[in-house]
């Protein structure tokens, strides 16, 4: 019987001395250790992972390791998001002493956008910079947290207050892990695949409205159909803006900006997932351009169906927030978009036209949000 080889999708980044590949495929864990041995130059790794991974995941990278002849050492880390703050930042960077890890030594972070982001930020403060790899186990983390560099830690002001920009040296994407993800969890990381539809891609969009459902349901195909194009299209803007200093990389947070605001008042604390406060704050962002006159009222209805028939939420009733935009608007002050006391928000003239908007009336945005219909 003959055996179909696996299909494998390799995507480059190009960033000059800091590009590195995307690797998309099914059961690439089981060939990782080939994949990070040219990365290794003492074959020597830590792999950083979180409890609720590694009881999943962590031994099938271990063993593959092992093959290779690299000996790697876990790091273990409690699972969620307040995970990501100073505590566990201080205690991972001394764990990764202690293990006696050099500069040139890559770390491994196995896990979704939590482990990604604060492993990346261990990274880039360690020893003043190591290599990093990204190993990213959910959806959300896969088509966008893992890619682009960006990493960083909460604080009680906001989210990701505290980074720096740190690029991998690899992302491998095993398309199996999300089988082991809760519906709730591959859900939240839907709404980042649909973003990439909403920035500049209609035909995407429409895509998704015709085989989203097929894509949370596991089709294989399908779902590595919509991480590919949603890293191809997060690749393409970190060529063109890694910094984030022509406002192009910017278009990534549509609906962030809300959202970040929704987990700021909700505290971190699971209530409401990330990919939750995008979606959410995509239809927000939607709303507040069809008030200013920019986008027509069926875009916003047909981003609202598609979000709403998959499950994920479209108003601030459905998670307890409904006419607290006097909050709301205070942890927007904190974002990191914040520049002369004026915020930048990414609003859409259509789906697929979105854009940056620096002359935004607040009150506007807190009427917006304190609106019963929100």
């Amino acid at each position: 019987m003959t055996q179909t080889a696996p299909v494998r999708t390799y995507i480059d980044i190009n960033l000059g001395p800091r590009s590195y590949p995307i690797l998309i495929g099914d059961a690439l864990l089981d060939e990782a250790g080939e994949h990070l041995l040219p990365l290794l130059p003492r074959k020597r790794t830590a792999i950083v992972t979180d409890e609720t991974v590694a009881e999943l995941h962590l031994q099938r990278l271990l063993d593959s390791c092992e093959r290779a002849g690299i000996v790697a050492e876990p790091i273990v880390l409690p699972a969620g998001e307040q995970t990501k703050s100073f505590p566990h930042l201080e205690w991972l960077t001394e764990q990764l002493l202690e293990l006696g890890i050099e500069r040139k030594d890559a770390i491994v972070a196995l896990g979704g956008g939590v482990i990604g982001d604060l492993v990346g930020f261990a990274a880039a403060i360690l020893r003043r910079g190591c290599p990093f790899v990204q190993i990213p186990t959910t959806l959300l983390s896969q088509v966008d947290s893992s890619v682009g560099g960006k990493t960083g830690i909460n604080t009680p002001q906001g989210k990701n207050l505290i980074g720096a920009f740190h690029q991998p040296k690899l992302v491998l994407i095993d398309t199996d892990v999300i089988d082991t993800l809760p519906d709730r969890e591959a859900l939240a990381g839907y709404a980042e695949v649909v973003k990439y539809g909403l920035i500049n891609d209609p035909a995407f969009f429409a895509w998704l409205e015709e085989n989203g459902e097929d894509v949370l349901a596991g089709d294989p195909e399908k779902r590595a159909h919509a991480i590919a194009v949603s890293c191809r299209a997060k690749a393409a803007v970190v060529e063109e803006d890694e910094f984030e200093t022509k406002g192009l990389r910017a278009l990534l947070n549509l609906g962030h900006t809300f959202g970040h605001a929704l987990e700021a008042e909700l505290g971190y604390t699971g209530k409401l997932l990330h990919g939750e406060g995008v979606a959410l704050g995509m239809v927000l962002a939607f709303e507040l351009s069809v008030e200013m006159g920019l986008c027509p009222q069926e875009d916003l209805e047909r981003v609202r169906r598609h979000l709403d028939s998959v499950g994920l939420p479209t108003t601030l009733k459905q998670i307890g927030l409904e006419g607290m935009g006097d909050k709301l608007v205070a942890h927007m002050a904190q974002d990191k978009k914040m520049e002369a006391g004026r915020l930048t928000f990414i609003l859409a003239r259509g789906i697929g036209q979105s854009y940056l908007e620096r002359n935004v009336d607040m009150e506007q945005v807190k009427a917006l949000l304190n609106r019963p219909s929100a």
